[in-house]
């Protein structure tokens, strides 16, 4: 189950005035290039994947954290009952499986990194994990921008970005460039 594109931006709006900042507004653009993309795609839906872009990061609202978001928005989605949502907050991060992909601090405890890695490993990625993972790998706050200026600016605010993970993004945008058969651009129209 899925709230409504309008339940989604009321959750996402009640969580920004909690914890204000600009992952907010990086929401937002990776809901928009979500939707872009998807409506290309005959096999997703539009609407689905801006719920699930405006929601990926709702983790956020409980304070600043690192990879504590990701279980944090987790538990929260599953407790309002949108599993799917859910899900989408703990794949967004990982485009590969694996905990040492994450790039920022583990402020979480031992138990909760088990649960995080235990999530990744039950979960099957479908092309809506994939999809927000490429749109969270492009969308800044102010608009969609090269994924590897994206990488860049991860890289320089957190020190180190892994090379599989770099590797597995880059895969991911061809693989949508070639299902859509264009490069993303000139969908999501930025140079």
């Amino acid at each position: 189950m899925l709230p409504t594109k309008e339940e989604a931006f009321a959750l996402l709006k009640e969580s920004y005035t909690m914890n204000p900042g600009p992952w907010k507004d990086h929401s937002v653009v990776t809901a928009q290039c979500a939707y872009k993309i998807a409506a290309y795609c005959p096999d997703l839906d539009e609407a689905k994947a801006y719920i699930l872009g405006l929601l990926h990061d709702i983790g956020r609202r409980f304070g600043f954290s690192y990879i504590r978001h990701v279980l944090d928005g987790y538990l929260y989605l599953m407790s309002l009952g949108y599993e799917e949502a859910a899900k989408i907050s703990i794949t967004h991060s990982f485009p590969v499986k694996s905990l040492e992909m994450y790039v920022g601090e583990w402020d979480v405890s031992k138990q909760e990194l088990a649960q995080i890695q235990g999530l990744l490993d039950f979960y099957e990625y479908d092309d809506y994990d994939r999809l927000i993972q490429v749109c969270d790998s492009i969308a800044m706050p102010n608009g969609p921008v090269d994924m590897i200026t994206r990488m860049e600016d991860v890289k320089h605010r957190y020190g180190s970005y892994p090379q599989k993970k770099w590797n597995k993004n880059l895969a991911l945008k061809d693989y949508f460039e070639d299902k859509i058969r264009m490069p993303l651009r000139e969908v999501l129209f930025f140079s």
